[in-house]
């Protein structure tokens, strides 16, 4: 299933990011791509963006579809509490600005088959990024009700 998410607000992101040509931004929820998309549209022909997501589903989604912008767009599996070692790999010492659209996405909703919805026989999961070893299931089946 194609990865499914439509952004918020764009066009003010866009504005109160101050998106200008040559700026340096990062998006530590790049998703669907719709605001990393909107950025380097908008940072042509020379700005640069710092792309992160904890879901590797979206990353591998972003991959392909921002592949037209090439070098301009630097691509991380992992948490945006991470942007300093992100920016350091990328050898720069930070960025004009950083948007993150949190929360969960369609393509988590509809299309992840991680439990994020009721509306489906799924395995309890719930794992933004499943590399990580503790699932909803878990938490549920080794916590008491009193704590």
């Amino acid at each position: 299933m194609p990865y499914l998410h439509i952004p918020a607000m764009v066009q003010e992101v866009i504005e109160y990011l101050d998106c200008r040509p040559g700026g340096i931004y990062a998006d530590g929820t790049l998703g669907g791509t719709g605001h990393a998309r909107a950025i380097l549209e908008n940072t042509a022909p020379d700005g640069m963006l710092i792309g992160c997501d904890q879901d590797i589903d979206a990353v591998e989604n972003a991959k392909e579809l921002l592949r037209p912008f090439g070098h301009r767009v630097r691509f991380y599996h992992g948490n945006f509490s991470q942007f300093p070692d992100y920016f350091s790999q990328t050898n720069i010492e930070g960025v004009d600005g950083i948007v993150l659209d949190l929360g969960l996405s369609m393509h988590h909703l509809k299309g992840s088959g991680r439990g994020f919805t009721f509306k489906g026989d799924e395995p309890l999961d719930m794992r933004m990024n499943i590399e990580t070893e503790t699932t909803a299931e878990d938490i549920i089946n080794a916590e008491r009700e009193d704590t």
